[in-house]
């Protein structure tokens, strides 16, 4: 076993008895930024390293066609010679696939029928998490729970999650699964970082409540906190230089510029400082980084044994503080004082 893989952290899915690594391997950025030999290579890096989530949705790949990662996954899983009980396999469902009517949202129609597809595109008789990608508003909790029950009872699904929800989603989700008498959800995937900070106020609550654990996606936010300002300044700039990063750079520039002073004078990348900010929040059960090297998966395994002291933590506190992420608006679209009450009166029925 590598020293690597030795000092890899694991944590419960949720309230599950699995282990997973706190950090999963993102494959959003494989089949167009990164070349499918180099995808594979990443694959295999981040298992020697003691990574053993592969994180995956049934549209990524949409560069080349919906579907193309997890066929390059199923790929490299057939013919790396890796165990197949030594990865977990996390993909994706609910976005829309095509532009056929029901070939995409929560109807326990196309819950059953993607997952099928997925299965078939992996190469495997199972999915060890299926998550939902984002809300579907017009599916009720009880169809979507008897198709998540099916592949579950089946054995084409242990466990189920959910991804961008608000905190009375989560509570929604978990009264109806208790209803039924059935696990419901262990895990939430959470756009989470210092300057997205909206989980905060209510849905990493919501998930401690109901024992789900919460893995935070764009721990960066798209390479805004991996020193975007430098790197924009010497003309290196790829990921920062475009979508959610530069969408947000002009109202952040002063926390950013002040934030890379920081981390020049403690002496760390800023990339290795954000995604330990991530790693030591409260609630927060792991992160899903989306490496395009080998360099920048090595980076990120240096931020596992980044330890910010108390004052470290407390200054970038005050550089991105929660207010300044408030106004933002949910991604459900739900307002901020309608999901903290739906929240808290499920909460008070528990």
């Amino acid at each position: 076993m590598s020293e690597d893989r030795k000092r890899t952290p694991y944590v419960r899915l949720g309230r599950s008895a699995t282990l997973v690594s706190r950090l999963w391997l993102g494959t959003v950025n494989f089949s167009g930024r990164v070349e499918d030999a180099d995808a594979s290579r990443l694959l295999s890096a981040a298992l020697d390293r003691g990574i053993n989530c592969v994180d995956m949705a049934n549209i990524y790949g949409w560069r080349v066609h919906k579907g193309h990662t997890e066929e390059l996954v199923g790929r490299w899983l057939s013919k790396s010679g890796v165990r197949r009980e030594d990865v977990l396999l996390a993909t994706k469902v609910g976005e829309d696939m095509s532009d056929r009517v029901n070939d995409g949202g929560l109807s326990a129609r196309h819950i059953v029928a993607a997952c099928e597809q997925s299965l078939r595109r992996l190469d495997v008789d199972h999915i060890d998490l299926y998550q939902m990608h984002r809300l579907d508003s017009a599916a009720p909790w009880d169809e979507i729970w008897q198709a998540m029950d099916r592949l579950v009872t089946s054995g084409k699904v242990c466990y189920v999650g959910s991804s961008n929800f608000a905190g009375w989603n989560i509570a929604a989700a978990q009264e109806t699964a208790m209803r039924r008498n059935t696990m419901g959800l262990v895990s939430e995937q959470s756009i989470y970082n210092l300057a997205m900070r909206r989980a905060d106020a209510e849905l990493i609550p919501a998930a401690r409540a109901y024992g789900v654990g919460v893995f935070a996606w764009s721990p960066l936010h798209g390479g805004l906190l991996s020193g975007a300002l430098r790197k924009l300044a010497e003309g290196t700039a790829v990921k920062s230089a475009q979508g959610r990063a530069q969408e947000l750079l002009p109202d952040l520039r002063a926390n950013i510029e002040a934030y890379e002073r920081f981390c020049e004078r403690i002496g760390e990348h800023p990339a290795e400082v954000g995604l330990s900010w991530v790693l030591s929040r409260p609630g927060i059960s792991g992160a899903v980084i989306g490496p395009r090297t080998l360099g920048q998966l090595d980076s990120a395994l240096r931020a596992l044994d980044l330890h910010l002291g108390d004052e470290e933590l407390a200054e970038l506190d005050a550089l991105f503080p929660v207010p300044g992420d408030a106004a933002r608006p949910p991604m459900t679209g739900a307002g901020p004082a309608d999901a903290a009450g739906r929240t808290a009166t499920l909460l008070r029925r528990r």
